[in-house]
């Protein structure tokens, strides 16, 4: 997980495209300049920044059963809840299923489990867009490569 650069999944460990659901790793830092104010002596994983998390293992689970022929984009966050807090160094294990996609959106429940323990959930909305351009695309497939993302799911 590389937080300043708002990287937040670290390896998809297991994406069903007929089940439609993705299971995923993210380290949390044990040090971050994210921690130094949120909180001074006891730092925590920001609920904003479990919410983008969830959002992100969504979008893989979006990009795969979509076989990358279009971008999710967040566009709405709905009974997001932070149960627990998530520390620097724990392992997040995250998991999304896509409820319903069609007329150019998607939703999904995605859950942060820590030790087996559910942290957060929430149900998220994507707006369904082409690539913007080349460079997007090309960006969004070397960062497919470095999390582990099954590559014959991919369209040519």
């Amino acid at each position: 997980m590389q937080l300043e650069y708002f990287h937040m999944i670290d390896r998809i460990v297991d994406l069903n495209v007929d089940e439609k659901k993705i299971a995923v790793e993210a380290q949390v830092p044990k040090e971050s300049t994210v921690f130094e104010g949120h909180f001074p002596g006891y730092p925590l994983m920001p609920g904003v920044l479990l919410i983008e998390s969830m959002a992100q293992a969504s979008g893989w689970l979006l990009l795969g059963v979509l076989k990358f022929e279009r971008m999710p984009i967040l566009a709405a966050v709905k009974e997001a809840k932070v149960r627990g807090s998530v520390l620097p160094g724990e392992l997040m294990s995250i998991e999304a299923s896509l409820v319903h996609e069609g007329s150019g959106y998607a939703m999904t429940e995605a859950k942060i489990r820590v030790g087996g323990k559910l942290r957060a959930n929430s149900t998220l909305t994507f707006t369904l867009i082409p690539f913007p351009n080349a460079d997007m695309r090309s960006h969004m497939d070397a960062i497919a490569k470095r999390v582990g993302f099954p590559q014959q799911t991919v369209s040519p």
